[in-house]
């Protein structure tokens, strides 16, 4: 029987012995401290059989987070498959300007365009608990997932491909969140996400085609003095901000994520 050091030893040159020690753990069910701790500990079968596998689905180019079934999110764990987009830290910008806009109101209802994994929605709900917070999107698995995500958090759920089918009495929304589609094409970065689904990705010739669509329609969602705010592209904070004050948004701005990039875009309806 092999033990935690050989399988280690054997699959380290091919993943790193970082990655080759999270995909063992997976595969015990146990912390990759206790791999390290443990080099010794001899690994059952049917676990060699599940890590041997990963092992496989890593080095085709599977991500770790659908090979584990799980991504942290704000302190949180996630659930993921290949329905949904694999939740990322830059994503996290957006839920904390979401709290920041949310601060201090009764009551505030909140829609979250294209939820997916649920992440942004579910996590808006648990850190502001007085909120009402709605959340769509068209693929009827990615909604699976998002429910499933969402346990007790009182997230309310329904199929709509933006704002085609918000249910009556939703609105109006103090709040309309987006994380969505916003890579052009022909982008190179595609050839990295080939796990992912497309149709969350994906957006027109220049990666604008459902940011112009939210922007579009937001007005006739948002209460009086509500808030917009849509993660895009690093490149796309000056055409974002366009788009904003095109469609009457006023105190139009861009924030930037921990690199140093553009990353929300976010503006008020007078």
């Amino acid at each position: 029987m092999a033990t935690v050091g050989d399988l280690l030893r054997e699959k380290r040159g091919e993943l790193g012995i970082f990655e080759a020690r999270l995909l063992l753990a997976l595969a015990l069910r146990c912390r990759t401290e206790h791999l390290v701790a443990h080099p010794e500990e001899e690994v059952p079968p049917e676990a060699e059989d599940v890590f041997r596998e990963s092992v496989a689905r890593r080095l085709k180019g599977e991500p770790y987070p659908y090979i584990s079934g799980v991504q942290e999110f704000f302190g949180r764990p996630f659930r993921v498959t290949p329905d949904v987009l694999i939740p990322r830290p830059d994503t996290e910008l957006l839920v904390e300007t979401a709290i920041g806009l949310l601060k201090g109101k009764a009551a505030p209802r909140v829609l979250d365009l294209g939820t997916g994994s649920g992440c942004i929605a579910v996590t808006v709900a648990l850190e502001c608990p007085g909120a009402e917070v709605w959340a769509c999107d068209v693929s009827e698995g990615a909604l699976r997932v998002a429910r499933e995500n969402a346990g007790d958090s009182g997230v309310r759920f329904f199929q709509s491909s933006w704002f085609e089918s918000v249910p009556a009495g939703a609105g109006p929304f103090d709040l309309i969140l987006s994380n969505p589609p916003y890579v052009a094409a022909s982008s190179p970065y595609l050839r990295d996400l080939g796990y992912e689904p497309r149709s969350a990705l994906v957006s027109g010739v220049d990666g604008l085609d459902d940011l112009r669509v939210i922007a579009a329609g937001a007005p006739l969602r948002l209460r009086s003095g509500g808030w917009i705010a849509v993660e895009h592209g690093f490149d796309q904070g000056e055409a974002c901000r366009t788009l904003f004050s095109s469609a009457g948004f006023s105190s139009v701005r861009t924030l930037r994520d921990l690199g140093g990039n553009d990353r929300v875009t976010l503006g008020q309806l007078s």
